[in-house]
């Protein structure tokens, strides 16, 4: 029996030992970040039977893979075929790069910082930009779910939703049951969320169940097939999107819970940002949903009816980047690299997670040293206790190089906010974090007017008023331990 017992861990640590060496192969050829590749090799080294294991479930690069076939090809032609008969896209979005470059915006002096932005986003994302909307900053989940509910409540035509998390909760309830009552009325309603932010629901199926039994269209995005073991885990639908009849949009940090209310007892008071849109950046995020609902349900629904014509609604200018693993480009990344690589003044982030790359890091430190006013501001509280960790072994190349970082106590920051001078700020679903730079579909409306900047600066000054700043001399005398755990930390987030 002993002998038995022997020959099958002697196969099982062959098995491994030859699966461990495919895996750093694989690795090694996809040509990945050097950076990525070593922190990979280290923890199968260190690591081996728990490294195996989070590969299996977050490490496997399938960007370009069959996964995300379809929704690529259809992407790509999005602008240049499927709205030509529409008015307002012929002629204010989808335009020809020189007619752009001859736009008023790019010879108009004041708009010098914005333009390279501008730029980066209509050529890696084909992303136009939009000069009729009116943006109206959500502070806190009070305010979202106020102004969302009433607009719900008119609805006449559609309501389209997509959520990284919806709960079965007080809020997630009360909206529940606006919608079956719109769906009633004959409005039709769709809900995308993901599978994975959603998994509590795989439990409490009667929630969507009541729903669908009212011809409400639920689906999830990458379903996971078989729960937390799944290749499709790694990629994680993000996006917080909310469209009604094609005319109002809300898109921002904010998901679907009563947490997002203040009313986990854990958090506490809840800080996040939100924006409703009124205007032609509507037809963007009406977009999004759909190419995503394109992808998740294979029903193609790209009808003008979902495009109303708009009448004038305000004068901010605004791109929506929608940015995730089918793109070729990094286009939320690379924005906030051009926008901090840019700044003359001040740089304001607000963030839960702040695991930055090379390059972000390198754009955050030069600023600073360069007289630039570089201000984070990050939770206390920690949610995600490795990226916590992470984050915070991240402060101290911030503070030498002269910015300040400041630690939420109120209760939890979740504002996923970027300020740079008065020229460009952007909110949306995007963290500063390596997950949603390079992973995760996320959604992040580009704002350049001077008075939707001033009204987050207000909210930013406001939170630093409810924050506490990390001083240098406190940070690099804090514990051994401490170090060591977040360097510890800081390796795996190199590979999640």
């Amino acid at each position: 029996m002993i002998d038995i017992i022997d020959t099958i861990m002697w196969a099982l640590g062959i098995l491994f030992t030859v699966s461990t060496v495919l895996v750093s192969l694989v690795i090694f050829l996809e040509n990945r970040n050097p950076s990525k590749t070593i922190a990979w090799l280290l923890i199968f080294a260190v690591f081996p039977i728990g490294g195996l294991i989070i590969y299996i479930l977050c490490g496997q690069n399938v960007r370009r893979k069959k996964i995300f076939k379809t929704q690529k090809i259809f992407s790509d032609i999005k602008v240049s075929h499927l709205f030509s008969n529409i008015k307002e896209f012929d002629n204010l979005l989808f335009v020809e790069k020189q007619a752009i470059v001859d736009n008023i915006i790019f010879n108009d002096s004041s708009m010098d910082n914005s333009k390279r932005v501008m730029s980066l986003l209509l050529n890696t994302g084909r992303i136009p930009f939009t000069l009729n909307n009116d943006i109206k900053i959500l502070t806190n989940g009070n305010q979202k779910f106020d102004e969302m509910i009433r607009d719900l409540r008119k609805a006449k035509h559609h309501i389209h939703m997509e959520y990284y998390i919806i709960k079965n909760s007080d809020i997630g309830n009360k909206i529940k049951n606006i919608l079956i009552k719109k769906a009633d009325e004959g409005v039709k309603v769709r809900i995308l969320y993901d599978d994975v932010g959603c998994w509590r629901l795989w439990f409490d199926r009667k929630f969507f169940d009541d729903m669908r039994e009212h011809n409400i269209e639920i689906y999830p995005f990458l379903k996971s097939k078989i729960p937390f073991i799944n290749r499709r885990l790694n990629y994680r639908n993000h996006r917080k999107i909310a469209v009604i009849d094609g005319k109002i949009a809300y898109t921002g940090g904010i998901n679907i819970g009563d947490e997002y209310l203040g009313k986990n007892k854990r958090f506490g008071f809840w800080r996040d940002t939100h924006m409703k849109i009124k205007g032609e950046s509507v037809y963007m995020l009406q977009l999004t949903f759909l190419l995503d609902w394109y992808f998740a349900t294979k029903n193609r629904i790209f009808d003008g009816e979902y495009f109303p014509s708009i009448s004038y609604k305000g004068d901010s200018i605004v791109q929506i980047a929608a940015s995730g693993p089918d793109s070729d480009w990094e286009v939320i990344h690379q924005a906030y690299f051009s926008a901090i690589s840019k700044a003359k003044n001040r740089i304001y982030i607000q963030t839960p997670y702040f695991i930055p790359d090379e390059s972000v890091l390198m754009a955050l430190k030069t600023a600073a040293l360069s007289g630039v006013d570089v201000r984070i501001i990050f939770p206390r509280i920690a949610d995600h206790k490795i990226v916590h960790l992470a984050s915070s072994s991240y402060f101290k190349e911030i503070l030498k190089t002269g910015g300040k970082v400041y630690l939420y106590e109120k209760g939890f920051m979740h504002s996923k906010i970027l300020i740079i001078d008065d020229d460009i700020c952007s909110v949306g679903s995007a963290n500063m974090d390596l997950r949603s730079f390079m992973i995760n579909f996320e959604v992040n409306g580009f704002i350049y007017d001077e008075k939707v900047t001033k009204r987050l600066e207000k909210d930013f000054m406001e939170d630093i008023e409810n924050s506490e700043e990390i001083k240098y001399e406190d940070y690099i005398n804090r514990s051994v331990v401490q170090k060591i755990k977040e360097s510890a930390a800081r390796l795996f987030s190199a590979v999640l």
